[in-house]
């Protein structure tokens, strides 16, 4: 899949809650590129220190813009966290493999989404915003502070469900408590991003039911090329890179 590097202008770096950042890039030709699922790796620093790019899904691809929403918990999400408006930023993108386009035939359509695993569902809901299935986004987030306003899912007809684990805000309980929510059809497709375990329920509720899907896998990424080998899962076809092979996969593929 073709992937371009470039210098992308950084255009805001907004806080969106005490837990996560909304980074919007000016990038044109990547903008254009880009597809649900895909991901960009960014050199966060302009030294040797951190070495590796940082990996972050696109959350938003439109006007010549790339958004990617993400947490800074660690050294290099900690640095972009800090850049401001003009700053420029080394890009490499878009990489991974996307999520598969839902059908006409396709009645409902699910995401299902913990912390910020919840990034690439926003492009894709751009995209399926005219598809004339049910849509929905269930959210799983650990307190009220890792939450966050779903009106832009909600424009692209999206019917929104959070779940938190102190019952801070919506249903108490991991996200699997929302599953009640999806009424099971056999036109459903379900696409899931986030922790492991919780793309584990989800396989297994879809199993359960017989509902295909997709699901979107984080790995510390070191090279986004399959180079390194260093974010291999294992697969019902043997050990796959989550950086070239995925990130996303079928659910029924992953072994957990």
């Amino acid at each position: 899949m073709h992937q371009i590097q470039t210098t992308a202008k950084v255009i805001a770096n907004q806080k969106v809650n005490d837990a996560y950042y909304l980074l919007t890039l000016s990038a044109p030709a990547l903008a254009k590129m880009v597809k649900p699922g895909q991901f960009i790796h960014i050199r966060v620093n302009e030294g040797f220190e951190p070495f590796f790019r940082r990996p972050f899904s696109v959350y938003r691809a439109k006007k010549g813009q790339v958004q990617i929403f993400f947490e800074a918990v660690g050294r290099g999400s900690k640095l972009l966290a800090r850049k401001k408006k003009n700053d420029t930023l080394d890009v490499l993108g878009p990489l991974g493999q996307p999520f598969t386009m839902p059908g006409k035939g396709v009645q409902q359509i699910v995401f299902v989404a913990g912390g910020i695993g919840v990034a690439p569902f926003m492009v894709f809901s751009d995209i399926l915003k005219k598809h004339k299935a049910r849509k929905m986004l269930l959210y799983g987030g650990r307190a009220r502070a890792h939450t966050f306003s779903m009106a832009e899912f909600k424009k692209n007809g999206v019917e929104a469900f959070v779940a938190t684990d102190d019952g801070s805000v919506g249903v108490k309980g991991r996200v699997s408590e929302l599953f009640k929510n999806i009424e099971v059809a056999p036109f459903t497709l379900i696409y899931a991003c986030g922790p492991k375990p919780m793309i584990a329920a989800v396989a297994s509720f879809a199993k359960e039911r017989g509902l295909k899907g997709e699901a979107s896998m984080e790995e510390v990424m070191a090279c986004g090329l399959g180079a390194c080998l260093g974010c291999s899962i294992l697969t019902t076809q043997g050990y796959k890179t989550v950086c070239h092979d995925g990130p996303v996969f079928a659910l029924d593929e992953v072994i957990f």
